[in-house]
C-alpha cells in the first residue's frame, strides 16, 4: 500500500484499519502502555465524526486542551460546543477522567491520617492543584487526626467563591469532628492569601470556636506550593486578633 493511499485509509473509520493497527486490538495484545494518548482516548469514544477517525478526534482534543492534565482539571463548561461529542461520549470521558483522578488519591478515608501540615499540604494538592476553577475543600478530622469528611463547599471562577460558614459548621457537627482543615486553590498558581482569604479564616475560627472545634490551618494550593496559614504564624496571629476581648472601657 503506497504512503498516500495508507494515510486516506488511516482517515476513514478505525474498522477499516489493519486489525493490528486498530488502537483496542493494539490494548488487548500489546498492554495500555503501547497506545498513544489520543488512541486510548480513541477506545473511549468509539467512533469519530464524518470526515475524521475517533484517533484523530482524540487528537484534536488534546491539541485542545493542551494535555491530558488540563484535560482533566477542565471544568464542565470547558467541554461546550465540541463538534462530535455527545452526551453519551462526553460522558464516557469524563468518568473515566474523573476515575483516573480518584486512582491518584489515597485508597480510603477510613486509611487517612492527617496529624501535620505536610501530610495535610499533600492530601490537598492531589485534590486541588491545575484546577480550572476554584474549588473551597474542608476536611473534618477526629481527635487522633483520622479523616471523618472531605467536603467541596464551594467552587467557582476565581474571586466568585463565597464559602457559607454556617455550611463549613454544620457539617463539623453532623461528622462529630473535633478538628478541621480549610483549603483552597488559587488558578492563578500564585498561593498569596487575598485579604477575603484572611477573614474568612477570621471568621471560621470566630465560629467553630465556642463549638470546640479546632481550626488547625487553611491552606492555598498553587501550581508548585501550598500556602499555610498555621506554618507561617498568621493562623496564631489571626486566633489572637478574633479570640483575645476587647478591653473594657472604664
Amino acid at each position: 500500500m503506497s504512503v498516500a493511499k495508507k494515510a486516506k485509509s488511516k482517515s476513514s473509520g478505525i474498522a477499516a484499519w489493519p486489525e493490528d493497527e486498530r488502537p483496542r486490538e493494539r490494548l488487548l495484545t500489546r498492554g495500555a502502555e503501547a497506545l498513544t494518548d489520543a488512541e486510548l482516548l480513541a477506545i473511549l469514544l468509539r467512533v469519530g465524526i464524518q470526515g475524521k477517525n475517533a484517533v484523530e478526534l482524540g487528537r484534536e482534543l488534546l491539541m485542545r486542551f493542551g494535555s491530558l492534565q488540563t484535560m482533566m482539571a477542565a471544568p464542565q463548561a470547558g467541554w461546550d460546543d465540541i463538534k462530535g461529542l455527545g452526551d453519551a461520549k462526553l460522558a464516557q470521558l469524563l468518568a473515566a477522567l474523573e476515575l483516573g483522578r480518584r486512582a491518584a488519591l489515597p485508597a480510603t478515608r477510613e486509611q487517612t491520617v492527617i496529624k501535620n501540615t505536610t501530610q495535610a499540604a499533600a492530601y490537598f494538592a492531589a485534590r486541588l492543584r491545575r484546577l480550572a476553577e476554584e474549588h473551597f475543600r474542608v476536611i473534618y478530622l477526629n481527635q487522633v487526626g483520622r479523616l471523618l469528611d472531605d467536603s467541596l463547599i464551594a467552587k467557582g471562577t476565581v474571586n466568585t467563591v463565597h464559602p457559607p460558614v454556617r455550611t463549613i459548621v454544620a457539617r463539623a457537627l453532623q461528622t462529630n469532628a473535633a478538628a478541621l482543615i480549610a483549603a483552597h486553590n488559587h488558578p492563578s498558581g500564585a498561593t498569596t492569601p487575598s485579604e477575603a482569604d484572611k477573614a474568612l479564616t477570621r471568621d471560621l475560627i470566630a465560629a467553630c470556636h465556642p463549638l470546640g472545634i479546632a481550626v488547625l490551618d487553611h491552606q492555598i494550593v498553587g501550581e508548585d506550593g501550598c500556602f499555610s496559614f498555621a506554618d507561617t504564624g498568621l493562623l496564631r496571629e489571626i486566633s489572637l486578633t478574633t479570640l483575645t476581648p476587647l478591653p473594657v472601657k472604664p
